[in-house]
């Protein structure tokens, strides 16, 4: 029985990249071996074993064969005659189809290495046109790795093109679409994860609401970029600058959809586009099983901001709505992820990349001084609950509106 390290911890040791969890081979090995050995077996489709102290992940080298669609229709073989090479090739980039030994011998028979030094992500054999998850796993990579330089090798884009005209995607589940999907938008450049999937046809076909954004025209007064889809892959990647919470990322990405249900006879102008948007984005999360935190963002991002750009000259009173319909004052972290979203929507324009987002930091600084009104002098004073209300909500419109003569 021989044990390699695998995958990623490969790679990414290659690259001197930060890596935080590894994955084992186990070439000749049995489940019977493992099991006595003190290993925890945990896989369900073919054997992993937890080891009894690291708690790594440690599987039987195999092979497998393509027995009907999706991702789930593979039948595998762990027999302990599997040679190493045989396990690497059914892979899917060659990049993660190298192992080391203990004593840091490196095995590559698919030339990882090479591609490597190229920045390439190449697939390993035309197996891979056979896992559909492949297409998204491809696009995280590049977006993992693309300020290294790396980029999807044409043939291989021909093959995830291929895989989008089957209908194999449709047969992904909807949290293996999703888990990718928000591991993409936790990269470096969760922009490329969308420019990949579009380049090879599946952003049509797993997200078509922010596919069909591309292409549709905005005021150029507005948005120098004038494509809607530019802005979106642009407030996106400003997002990314501006956070690493991809909630807030997701949010972004999510806050135009309804421009692209804009009737074409007002182009392009967008009128109303922001609440127009909230059905589409429901309709996403509900399709992925979004969680709610997720979905709660976008929907109070697509909902309201166009108002956040404008609230240093709204009336107080539609100051005070946009708060409330927030739940600011309940929620003040969440609405901290409203102002970041609205941020990057802001500087994510062709020569607004540097601006300040004014607007955003005087409706902060307007909040933390609404929070601040105190209703223990109301209460001092005697007033009843009802009355107490009324007095705290006076006083924050006065507030605003103090405010709002200064912006205005």
């Amino acid at each position: 029985m021989e044990i390699y390290l695998v995958g990623g911890a490969v790679r990414d040791k290659l690259l001197d990249y930060p890596c935080h969890e590894r994955d084992w081979l186990v070439v000749g090995g049995t489940p019977e071996e493992m099991i006595n050995l003190g290993y925890d077996p945990v896989g369900s489709d073919f054997p992993v074993f937890l080891h009894p102290e690291t708690k790594e992940e440690y599987a039987l080298a195999r092979t497998e064969r393509k027995s009907g669609v999706g991702y789930k229709g593979f039948q595998f073989n762990t027999d302990p005659a599997v040679t190493l090479e045989q396990d690497l090739l059914r892979r899917d980039l060659t990049i993660n189809a190298m192992a080391m030994d203990a004593e840091g011998n490196l095995f590559d028979p698919y030339h990882g290495q090479r591609d490597l030094a190229d920045k390439l992500l190449r697939h390993v054999s035309s197996a891979f046109v056979e896992d559909p998850l492949r297409v998204l796993r491809v696009a995280r990579f590049a977006a993992r790795y693309h300020h290294l330089g790396f980029r999807v090798a044409s043939d291989t884009l021909s093959l995830m093109r291929e895989l989008c005209d089957s209908r194999e995607l449709q047969e992904l589940t909807p949290e293996r679409v999703w888990l990718e999907t928000e591991r993409a938008l936790g990269e470096r450049s969760p922009r490329i994860y969308i420019e990949v999937l579009r380049e090879c046809g599946a952003l049509g076909v797993l997200f078509p609401e922010v596919d069909r954004l591309f292409g549709v025209p905005q005021r150029k007064d507005f948005h120098p970029e004038v494509d809607t889809g530019l802005h979106v892959l642009m407030s996106l990647e400003m997002a990314a600058k501006l956070s690493s919470d991809s909630c807030i990322r997701f949010a972004v990405l999510m806050h135009d959809l309804g421009k692209g249900t804009t009737p074409q006879e007002i182009l392009p102008r967008h009128i109303g586009h922001e609440e127009r948007g909230v059905p589409l984005v429901r309709d996403v999360c509900k399709r992925y099983r979004v969680p709610n935190r997720f979905r709660d963002l976008a929907i109070a991002t697509s909902r309201y901001h166009l108002l956040c750009h404008k609230s240093p000259y709204l009336r107080p009173i539609t100051t005070m709505k946009l708060l409330k319909g927030l739940d600011a004052f309940r929620r003040p972290d969440r609405f901290q992820q409203f102002l970041i979203c609205c941020e990057a929507d802001a500087r994510g324009r062709t020569g607004f990349e540097d601006t300040e987002y004014e607007s955003g930091k005087w409706l902060a600084e307007t909040f933390q001084l609404l929070r601040n009104v105190d209703n223990r002098r109301f209460i001092d004073a005697g007033m009843r609950d009802r009355d107490i209300g009324r007095a705290v909500e006076k006083q924050r419109l006065e507030i605003i509106a103090n405010r709002r003569l200064e912006a205005a």
